[in-house]
């Protein structure tokens, strides 16, 4: 278990000062810093983590890979361009991204649980800092280190006959960013309602591959049932996969493809999709923000 030291390593104002002078100049910390001085040593946390378990990250992104060059390349000469608007590879990369975001995403959630169960959350808990802070940080770690694994499979665009755009690639990162916060904070949200981190895998079990299936990272919304569809309509990943595509299609409209968000035939705009996405995320932070303060 890797510990990250909280507490300043000395509160004292320095010798021949007033303490006055110690609290407002170089001696004991302001209140600002110890949250800054927390905030930042559970992010480094997380980078220290995915330094240091680089068999168990490059698993993670076999997965997705796997998926764009085998099954995407064999559905490749199944289906024919002309019904999805892009060969199907191309059309699979934005399904593939937030699949490569997802997993370490949720795995935040776990390691709360973890964290709860080893006694490392109650020590964490002592250090002068805000509760608050503590779990931005862990829901702003957890983001970074999903979208460093994003750009990852970001950089094999030109696989799928993307261009190496910069304002395309800004866009896609962009996105991925959005959405990796958003699932973060839903993990964070449902860690901090169950105590046993079995209950929580058990949990992404059944619901992972579900709202992958319902994103339309796989194949147009518009072929679903109707049922299927209200269910991708509330869909987090499904919003994110239409908000990597239609930035595609802004930079490269030969790339464009078929499918996406409609509620009653009608397509939400760009910025409306993203805006749901920010406030659906900052709601889950809240409501976890509001049961951690909870916690014992």
């Amino acid at each position: 278990m890797t510990t990250i030291p909280l507490h300043p390593a000395d509160t004292s104002a320095p010798p021949g000062t007033s303490p006055a002078c110690g609290a407002s100049g170089s001696g004991r910390p302001t209140r600002l810093q110890h949250e800054l001085r927390a905030f930042h040593a559970l992010v480094h946390r997380d980078l220290l983590r995915l330094a240091g378990q680089r068999i168990q990250t490059a698993l993670m992104l076999l997965h997705p890979v796997l998926y764009l060059l085998i099954l995407g390349g064999g559905m490749s000469a199944l289906i024919p361009q002309t019904s999805l608007g892009v060969g199907y590879q191309t059309y699979l990369f934005p399904g593939m991204l937030m699949m490569t975001v997802q997993t370490p995403a949720f795995m935040v959630g776990v390691r709360l649980i973890t964290d709860r169960q080893s006694g490392y959350l109650r020590e964490l808990l002592m250090a002068p800092a805000n509760r608050t802070t503590l779990l931005l940080g862990s829901c702003a770690g957890g983001t970074l280190v999903a979208t460093v694994q994003g750009v990852v499979l970001l950089s094999m665009a030109g696989v799928v006959g993307l261009p190496y755009d910069p304002l395309l690639l800004a866009l896609l990162l962009a996105g991925m960013v959005l959405v990796s916060f958003t699932i973060t904070a839903f993990a964070l949200a449902l860690a901090v309602s169950l105590r046993r981190a079995e209950a929580f895998h058990t949990l992404l079990g059944v619901v992972m591959m579900p709202v992958l299936f319902l994103s339309g990272g796989f194949f147009p919304l518009q072929a679903l049932p109707g049922w299927a569809r209200i269910l991708a309509d509330v869909n987090p990943l499904a919003y994110g996969v239409d908000l990597l595509r239609r930035g595609i299609a802004l930079r490269a409209p030969d790339r464009a493809a078929v499918g996406g968000i409609e509620w009653a035939g009608w397509q939400p705009p760009l910025l409306l999709e993203a805006a749901l996405l920010l406030v659906s995320g900052v709601l889950a932070l809240l409501w976890a923000g509001r049961r951690f303060n909870r916690l014992e």
